[in-house]
C-alpha cells in the first residue's frame, strides 16, 4: 500500500505540457486528448522550457 507522503515536484515537461494542453483545448474544442497530446509533445521539443533545447543550441 502507497503512503500518503509528499507529492513529487512536477517535471518542466509535466508542467509545459499541463499548461500547453489547456491552451490547445481553448483553442480547438473539438480537438481529442490524443490529438491535443501530440501537438503539445511536438512544441516541446523545440521549447525554450525544454532544458535540452537549451543543451544542445549552446
Amino acid at each position: 500500500m502507497k503512503s500518503l507522503g509528499k507529492k513529487r515536484k512536477l517535471s518542466p515537461y509535466n508542467i509545459y505540457m499541463k499548461s500547453e494542453i489547456t491552451k490547445i483545448k481553448a483553442k480547438y474544442p473539438n480537438i481529442g486528448h490524443k490529438e491535443a497530446f501530440k501537438l503539445a509533445a511536438g512544441l516541446w521539443r523545440d521549447s525554450p522550457e525544454n532544458p535540452k533545447v537549451l543543451f544542445y543550441s549552446s
